[in-house]
């Protein structure tokens, strides 16, 4: 289309684009007008009498012709010129940076972009030649940072990641000084760092200095896959089921199922697959596995290289996941003697992660204690103080009516879970939910289901039985993954036998989720297993009365351990991401060496409120050993929140620990962990990003060119307003258009006379 537009207007749109039209009529412009105005009334003359063959729309139509064939040639006549602003030739300084990036080894279509580059801005080529003619060129690579190099022959295209504000800046701060006529940006789009692109271009639009961008590689890449993401839990614990949605992109593969898997440290330890859905669009499926081994996991999510497959460096994405291998303490209160105490704790027996301590109410003001830590824990029956509560992190509560609680205490059960961020399981039962008083409580407020009604009455005697049904957000949560040795999950809970209800709770909250549902009898269809966030934690609800039956029902086989499942995965999940008084993130969890890093610490009481101004230190340990010890500061923004940056210097797994005082007084600590190593952040998203550069040239005055258009660089370049320029004037009224438009003219009057048989 350009060269088209050229051969037309004799320039191509970019000088038309920077110039402004202006006339230099050789004659004073009253003459001009005079001698016009006569051949219009000489030219117009034969048509202004009536004639008998020229009616009134003949005479029109002939007239307006000619008028505008007389408005060409005084067009022409007034002689109009472009005027633009060129460089003076060795005047200015031109800079050029070539994308140093991993991505630049990528081939498409033929052969690799860095080689291509180097063709096109190496020593040899015709466009430095010729920009050299007019400017001082120098030039820069750039990755993470821009450099100033000699040749192209010095880039080895190995930057693991690419900074396009940074290097903007870099070469903006060491030409800025200069008569700088503009830079040019050979790249392929990448800018795959947290800094930000807009600062930089106002820079460069305030010293008027365009960017030109020499875009390199496709946009589209045919058979194409890349893991996009993979939502891991930060914390899991050893020997829990853990469930991941893993997002697989595309392009030329819609319709096509892939196979995917998770890898632990290079042993595979889930698998699956997911279906490409049409191009444009990402494919998500849900991976389940195990945690068996505790400490910090680095997981990798892999989709094995398809044939024809270019690309493989994003086949995968790696993950860091925080495997808990302590015990977790969590409260059982139980309001009366029933089987469910004796199989719930039959279930985790053994079980190295849970300690479940049991509060059974044997008589009014008598408790059975099981399994505490010591003589005086829950002496004096379910704790009175926050403190108490709160130092357990998951609370399970059977068939208790409400009015066993003081007020205070329903309230602080709700805060258990709001603001401590415990894990709050209620269990169905003659005394729970509706049917024990809960209606209208803070609790109730806590509870993912929704209880109306006053209490019942001893004789009251709803029971119902029920066929549990996984619901499909259930079929795939990690706490119901029960099927064993490779049993079909759809047969198991089919062969499962029914469950009894006492409260028939039959509708969910908004927001909350359906994990369980009971088919009963008589055609009703209850709730049996729900849960939502609350606060800073979550809620449960399990509706059946006898969850035990799935262990000693005649028809369940004795060596059948879904019961014993349900309950450690249930239980697991549960206490899974209950936070400490004081713990640390890392956002994100795997970098690359040198990229900055995030540390943010909460910092609580022992009744989990936000402690300010508190002394925090985040101690690093290196892979190698090295400690590097930074402090964090209070954000201000939330009660307890303290932050600080890192910079790893190492590859590898980093140990980060946490520790808080105020006063002299230790308030805790905690550990995390974050991996720094190649995330192969230069081939994500492998195609060439257009759109950025075409927006990053657009905002700062330059073009946007391609491979095969970047021979038109030296003239383009040449045409700014940035450096020592010069005005030039350049002649339009010799344009072929002009010729032929009054060709066209003259012919159409020509045509028009014929056609309607005119003399």
């Amino acid at each position: 289309m350009d060269r088209v537009f050229e051969f037309l207007f004799k320039y191509r749109p970019v000088v038309f684009e920077r110039g402004d039209v202006s006339f230099q009529p050789p004659w004073p412009l009253w003459a001009l007008l005079l001698v016009v105005s006569i051949g219009a009334l000489i030219a117009l003359a034969p048509y202004a009498r009536a004639s008998a063959k020229l009616r009134l729309r003949d005479r029109v139509a002939l007239s307006a012709l000619r008028v505008l064939a007389l408005g060409v040639l005084l067009f022409c006549l007034a002689r109009p010129i472009l005027v633009v602003a060129v460089v003076v030739p060795q005047q200015n300084f031109l800079g050029i940076l070539v994308d140093n990036s991993q991505s630049m080894r990528i081939a498409d279509p033929d052969r690799p972009r860095g080689q291509i580059a180097t063709e096109l801005f190496g020593p040899e080529s015709p466009i430095v030649s010729a920009l050299s003619e007019r400017f001082k060129v120098r030039f820069f690579s750039f990755a993470d940072g821009a450099k100033r190099i000699g040749t192209l022959h010095e880039v080895a295209f190995d930057g693991r990641r690419t900074d396009l504000a940074r290097s903007l800046e870099d070469v903006k701060g060491e030409l800025g000084s200069l008569p700088l006529a503009g830079l040019i940006v050979v790249t392929d789009g990448g800018h795959n760092t947290a800094t930000p692109l807009d600062p930089a271009l106002l820079g460069l639009k305030a010293g008027k200095v365009p960017v030109h961008v020499v875009g390199l590689g496709q946009e589209r890449i045919d058979r194409e896959v890349e893991v996009l993401r993979a939502d891991v839990p930060t914390m899991v614990m050893a020997g829990s089921a853990v469930a991941v949605d893993v997002t697989v992109g595309h392009s030329g593969l819609a319709g096509q199922t892939v196979p995917i898997r998770v890898e632990d440290e290079g042993r595979i330890v889930g698998v699956g697959q997911v279906q490409l859905p049409r191009d444009g669009e990402a494919g998500t499926t849900r991976l389940n596995f195990t945690a068996e081994t505790g400490g910090a996991r680095r997981l990798r999510f892999v989709v094995p290289p398809l044939e024809g497959e270019k690309i493989v460096e994003n086949n995968s994405l790696d993950r860091v996941v925080e495997v808990q291998s302590g015990r977790q303490k969590i409260l059982y209160y139980e309001g009366e003697p029933r089987f469910e105490v004796k199989f719930l704790r039959r279930a985790i027996e053994g079980d190295e992660n849970l300690q479940v301590v049991v509060l059974l109410r044997t008589a009014q003001d008598k408790y059975l204690r099981l399994d505490v830590s010591d003589s005086t824990e829950l002496a004096s029956g379910f704790p009175g103080t926050r403190e108490e509560l709160f130092r357990y992190k998951g609370l399970v509560l059977g068939s208790i009516e409400a009015s066993s609680f003081p007020p205070d205490q329903l309230r602080m059960i709700s805060d258990f879970v709001s603001r401590r961020g415990g894990g709050l399981l209620v269990l169905g039962g003659r005394n729970a939910f509706a049917e024990g008083g809960y209606t209208g409580t803070p609790l109730a407020d806590a509870l993912p289901v929704v209880i109306e009604g006053p209490p019942r009455g001893e004789d009251y005697d709803f029971f119902d039985e029920v066929k549990v049904v996984p619901t499909p957000a259930g079929s795939a949560h990690p706490a119901l993954q029960l099927a064993r040795g490779g049993k079909d999950p759809a047969t198991l809970w089919d062969a499962l036998p029914q469950l009894s209800i006492l409260n028939p709770v039959t509708e969910v909250k908004p927001g909350a989720t359906l994990l369980l549902e009971g088919r009963g009898g008589r055609g009703d269809t209850y709730v049996v297993l729900a849960h939502h966030r609350f606060g800073r934690g979550k809620a449960l609800a399990l509706l059946p009365q006898d969850t035990w039956m799935w262990q000693m029902h005649a028809d369940v086989a004795p060596e059948d351990s879904t019961h014993e499942a349900l309950w450690q995965q249930l239980l697991r999940w549960v206490v899974s991401d209950v936070p400490d008084p004081v713990s640390i993130t890392a956002t994100p969890d795997r970098v690359e060496p040198g990229t900055p890093i995030t540390f943010v610490a909460q910092v609580a009481d022992s009744t989990f409120l936000g402690v300010n101004g508190a002394e925090v230190t985040a101690t690093v340990v290196a892979p190698s050993g090295a400690q590097e010890s930074i402090p964090m500061g209070w954000t201000v923004e939330r009660d307890g929140e303290y932050r600080a940056t890192f910079v790893p210097k190492e590859e590898g797994m980093h140990e980060v620990r946490v520790a808080a005082s105020r006063a002299g007084n230790s308030l805790g600590s905690g550990t995390t962990h974050m991996d720094a190593g190649d995330i192969g952040a230069e081939f994500r998203g492998p195609g060439m990003r257009a759109p950025l550069l075409r927006s990053l040239a657009e905002q700062t005055g330059g073009g946007f060119y391609t491979a095969e258009t970047a021979s038109r660089l030296p003239e383009d370049v040449s045409i700014t307003e940035a450096g020592a320029t010069v005005r030039e004037e350049r002649d339009l009224w010799d344009m072929p258009a002009l010729f032929l438009l009054l060709l066209g003219l003259i012919g159409g009057e020509w045509a028009y006379r014929k056609r309607r048989g005119l003399p």
